[in-house]
C-alpha cells in the first residue's frame, strides 16, 4: 500500500475518531447544541494544519505514518519537530479544545484533560523508552534539546543543532 494511502487510513481511524467521532458523540450525548463561537475555528484549523504538516514530514523525511505499527525508519527532527518532540498530539488537543471553545462544552474540557493524561502516560510509557531504543544517540540528543510539550523556538541553527540525518 502507497505510504500516501497509509498516511490517509491512519488520519481517518486515529485522529478521526479522536479529534471528531469522541467529541461529536461526547456533544451528541450532553445536548451541545450548534456552535458558539465562531472565533474557535481558527484554533481548530491550526491543529489540523500542524498535524498535517506532521504527517507530511513524516512520510517526506521518516518514509513512515505517525502509527507505531508503520512508524517512520528515519528519526523525524525537522519542520514541528523542531519546536516539540509531540506535535501531533499537541495538535489533536488544541483540535478538541477548540472544539470545545467552538461549543462551549464543559464535557470537551474534560474529554480533552483524559486525552491530554492518556497521551502523556503513553509518550513516557512507551514511546520514548521505545525511540531512545531505536534511534539511539540521535533521540537522546533530541530529548536534550527539544521539549515534550511546550514548543519553544530552536536554540541553534535551523534544526536546534540536531545531527539527525534529515534526507528525504
Amino acid at each position: 500500500m502507497s505510504l500516501f494511502v497509509r498516511n490517509l487510513v491512519f488520519t481517518f481511524v486515529v485522529p478521526g475518531t479522536g479529534a471528531v467521532l469522541a467529541p461529536w458523540w461526547i456533544l451528541s450525548r450532553h445536548g451541545a447544541g450548534g456552535p458558539k463561537q465562531w472565533a474557535a475555528m481558527v484554533a481548530i484549523a491550526v491543529g489540523a494544519l500542524l498535524y498535517f504538516a506532521c504527517v507530511r514530514v513524516f512520510a517526506v523525511v521518516g518514509r513512515g505514518t505517525p502509527g507505531p505499527w508503520d512508524a517512520p525508519r528515519k528519526l523525524v527532527v525537522v519542520g514541528p519537530y523542531r519546536w516539540v518532540r509531540n506535535p501531533i498530539y499537541v495538535a489533536a488537543l488544541v483540535v478538541v479544545l477548540g472544539e470545545a471553545w467552538l461549543f462551549l462544552a464543559a464535557s470537551l474540557l474534560w474529554y480533552a484533560l483524559a486525552m491530554a493524561v492518556t497521551v502523556h502516560l503513553f509518550v513516557i510509557g512507551y514511546e520514548e523508552p521505545h525511540l531512545r531504543r531505536r534511534f539511539g544517540n540521535a533521540y537522546e540528543e533530541y530529548l536534550r534539546t527539544v521539549p515534550r510539550w511546550i514548543p519553544r523556538r530552536p536554540r541553534t541553527g535551523t534544526d536546534g543543532g540536531l545531527a539527525a540525518d534529515r534526507r528525504p
